[in-house]
């Protein structure tokens, strides 16, 4: 997983005003209703800043967050002492994160399984998550699909100009391995002065395949697969979709 997230963490916000946190939240809502699902304690994996788990908590779910960066859990906890909400933040890697006990369902969003490049991290994950989810519970997560990695970011460059941040996002994706490398340069005016900020991300381009065989092996079942915040299957020009999984009951000799 190559990123830090240190001085990004703190224009984060900014950056990704174009999502629609409310709309999110209101899908995820419906795929419980969809699926009869009713969690009080929910697990958002690779929570950020919270944008997610403060509206949850605001809809009545006890909330965990589980992130890697220390400075995006600063942003969520802030978020949540300003709406006076009882969020619990974990700085743990989503890879090898521990609970002190189940919980009801968990969230995985915004491509955040992506970032898990490595096949036997993914499995390794999806373990920890069905040990972590009570039975009948339900798992959320979604990807970036492989279309979109290689054809629409792919060995492109883009650059955006918004308001006192400029930044150029330039791409890098290497089909033997299936890795998505993206450079992005920040310049972030305060006062008169602009201020450098230097990310580098990776993401995996995973097969539908890939990760139901991930969940078959853990013992996990897949439920179904969405097309971006639908309930619409998903097609070959598909950007981002979602998987519904389930823990369900062991069966024992």
């Amino acid at each position: 997983m190559g990123e830090s997230y240190s001085g990004f963490a703190y224009i984060y916000d900014q950056l990704i005003q174009d999502i629609n946190y409310d709309v999110w939240v209101d899908y995820i809502e419906s795929i419980f209703h969809r699926y009869d699902a009713k969690p009080t304690l929910v697990l958002d994996l690779a929570c950020g800043t919270g944008n997610v788990s403060t509206r949850m908590a605001q809809r009545g779910y006890d909330m965990i967050g589980v992130d890697m960066s220390e400075d995006m859990l600063n942003v969520a906890i802030n978020k949540a002492s300003k709406e006076a909400l009882d969020i619990l933040y974990l700085n743990q890697d989503m890879r090898d994160f521990e609970l002190y006990g189940t919980v009801d369902a968990i969230i995985c969003l915004l491509d955040s399984v992506n970032y898990i490049t490595d096949k036997q991290d993914l499995i390794q994950t999806f373990k920890l998550v069905k040990n972590y989810l009570n039975v009948g519970g339900l798992f959320i997560f979604d990807i970036n699909t492989a279309y979109k990695l290689q054809e629409v970011l792919g060995d492109h460059t883009f650059v955006v100009d918004e308001d006192n941040i400029f930044y150029v996002w330039e791409n890098h994706y290497d089909e033997a391995h299936k890795i998505c490398d993206f450079f992005l340069t920040f310049f972030i005016k305060e006062d008169t002065k602009y201020e450098r900020v230097d990310e580098w991300h990776q993401e995996k381009a995973y097969e539908i395949a890939e990760i139901k065989n991930s969940l078959r092996e853990v013992g996990l079942n897949c439920l179904a697969i969405y097309n971006d915040l639908s309930f619409d299957m998903p097609n070959d020009k598909s950007e981002r979709i979602f998987f519904i999984v389930q823990k369900q009951q062991e069966i024992s000799d």
